[in-house]
């Protein structure tokens, strides 16, 4: 791309650089900073003068150093290829950049989002002739072996299909269609600041099955919703968010590390290749993009790279896919954003961030939604929105915690207590919340049981109970509790050790169905049901505890899913006690 000489460097603040001259150029316009043609984009202009986050590092630029404007904003390439990819902030493929410059990325480098030299096989679905809009489906090409990339007309075009492709191979540079004089490719370019386009929001009913029985029991989040998971150092958000990445029921997997430790997301790029997916039995990889910006990486990066993570899955949103976003950590988004925000001499906000920290927050979770898509043809599609939030000390009041508890409808609050004791996913049942329970009640009930609800209430119930009558045994022992209140206790243990507790690496608790969790839960329920009987015809608490089938119960979680009327089995057995 021909650049001309727009400007030149006046001040260089770390990722900031101001640069006069700059009359021609525009907000959010993409230039390109010294000889080394850094990337960078515009976020102020004052007369002639614009402010520039650079998105390398910029060491050894200096004042008279050129800025060269491009007349683009900050956009993706969006098209076959984006799965099965790992990408750095803005979208540059990470195995080019090795190959390009070896391990340690070098500045400068210009990389493609998409490969513009692969054929795909390409299939029409339009013929010629038709009328079509925004939206429509053109062809497919199947991208992955469990992927089908939908070919849709770009917004805002609309008209007579002239000339559409026949099948063959095509790169993604190629015209496969003409619509009223415009030639279509198979890819298409979209500013990463805005929201792709869709007909209507709809009221999201469905829940997305995570596997994790405290997150699919208690705390329900629904396709198209929005979560966050707060928590403090070491106490599990991380594995939680690939727990999430590996077994929730979306079709297709955007996990976004953004400023976290770079050993944290080799793990995350080590481990994801080789896992399978278990609906398909293929890679998780052929339906999952990562787009990798770690805490070494340039600091301005990370605000461009949860734009860039949120463009991709709206995309294939767009096609009619579920989606889920995992964004980790948004705390460090919300870093980048004060730091810059400091170089740029604004007044500072609650703890140093900007004072724009809520309005830019709810910009990003109100991407999320369940929509009907662009296109004549009724198309549903959901993106699901989860963010890990790390607030310092674990201090939920801080402002980036409040700010996405504003606007995210679940809150998963990890818990260093809980983690420190191996209690793992260490989310707090007594302060996490979901404002979706109402939502996924008729699924629930069709799914798991129609007495669902009630055991839901039930269980949460003993759980607060137990928090209560711990305070009574901290002061005067558990002998002062009645024989009902200790079988309360007992309950509760075992809600939280045999249900709520999971463990990620373990091959067959790591994944609980919704039919596995119904019946884990009923057992413990009706065995408390039962132990009341038994108190009330002179039965001793020891007696009860001592039961044998005590030791069933908590060994259920490891009955497989293909074996489940063995955890029914056990609900009689342990009706028919007396």
């Amino acid at each position: 791309m021909e650049m001309e000489k727009q400007g030149t460097i006046i001040k260089v603040s770390g990722p900031l650089v101001v640069a006069a001259g700059m009359q021609n150029a525009q907000l959010f316009e993409v230039v390109r900073v010294s000889p080394k043609k850094l990337v960078g984009e515009i976020i102020r202009l004052k007369d002639d003068t614009a402010f520039i986050q650079v998105y390398e590092d910029t060491s050894g630029i200096g004042p008279g150093d050129p800025v060269y404007l491009t007349g683009q904003p900050l956009a993706v390439e969006l098209g076959p290829g984006i799965m099965d990819n790992i990408y750095d902030g803005i979208q540059r493929p990470l195995k080019a950049l090795v190959e390009a410059a070896g391990h340690y990325i070098a500045r400068g480098i210009d990389a493609s989002g998409l490969d513009h030299e692969k054929q795909w096989q390409f299939n029409p679905v339009a013929k010629q002739g038709d009328t079509v809009e925004a939206g429509d489906v053109l062809g497919t090409v199947q991208e992955t072996s469990v992927v089908e990339h939908k070919i849709m007309v770009p917004p805002g075009i609309q008209g007579k299909l002239e000339k559409i492709s026949s099948s063959g191979e095509y790169t993604i540079d190629d015209t496969i269609a003409v619509i009223d004089d415009k030639e279509i490719q198979m890819h298409q370019k979209w500013p990463i600041r805005q929201p792709r386009p869709t007909k209507r929001k709809l009221l999201p009913t469905e829940p997305l099955i995570t596997g994790q029985r405290v997150i699919d029991a208690f705390f329900p989040v629904v396709k198209g919703g929005t979560a966050s998971v707060p928590g403090p150092f070491g106490s599990g958000k991380t594995v939680v968010q690939q727990q999430l990445a590996k077994w929730s029921d979306a079709d297709i997997i955007v996990y976004v590390g953004c400023g976290e430790r770079g050993n944290e997301m080799t793990e995350v790029l080590q481990e994801f290749p080789e896992l399978e997916d278990v609906k398909s039995g293929e890679p998780l990889m052929k339906r999952t993009v990562l787009v990798a910006n770690t805490s070494n990486m340039p600091v301005a990066a990370r605000e461009a790279s949860v734009y860039t993570g949120i463009t991709l899955a709206e995309y294939y949103r767009d096609m009619g896919y579920k989606v889920a976003l995992m964004a980790d950590s948004t705390s460090r988004w919300a870093e980048a954003l004060r730091e810059m925000s400091g170089r740029l001499e604004e007044m500072p906000g609650e703890e140093g961030y900007p004072a724009y920290l809520g309005s830019k927050t709810a910009a990003f979770y109100e991407r999320a939604g369940a929509v009907e898509c662009l296109g004549a043809e009724t198309r549903k599609g959901y993106l699901t929105v989860i963010g890990a939030v790390s607030p310092p000390g674990g201090d939920l009041s801080e402002p980036v915690t409040q700010n996405t508890l504003r606007v995210t409808k679940v809150f998963w609050g990890l818990d260093s207590s809980l983690a420190y004791r191996r209690h793992y996913p260490a989310i707090n049942w007594l302060n996490s919340y979901s404002l979706y329970l109402d939502d996924v009640e008729d699924y629930m009930k069709k799914n798991a049981g129609d007495d669902w609800p009630t055991m839901r209430a039930h269980a949460t119930e003993l759980l607060q109970q137990e928090a209560q009558l711990q305070e009574i045994v901290r002061l005067v022992g558990i002998d002062a509790l009645s024989s009902k209140e200790q079988l309360v206790l007992e309950t509760a243990r075992s809600v939280r050790e045999d249900f709520l507790q999971q463990n990620a690496y373990d091959e067959v608790d790591t994944y609980t169905s919704v039919k596995k969790m119904y019946w884990m839960l009923k057992s413990i329920l009706t065995f408390h049901a039962t132990g009341e009987r038994m108190l009330d015809s002179d039965k001793k608490m020891d007696e009860i505890k001592k039961l044998p089938i005590r030791e069933n119960i908590s060994r259920a979680k490891l009955i497989k899913e293909d074996n489940l009327d063995e955890l029914e089995k056990l609900v009689s057995d342990i009706e028919s006690l007396s």
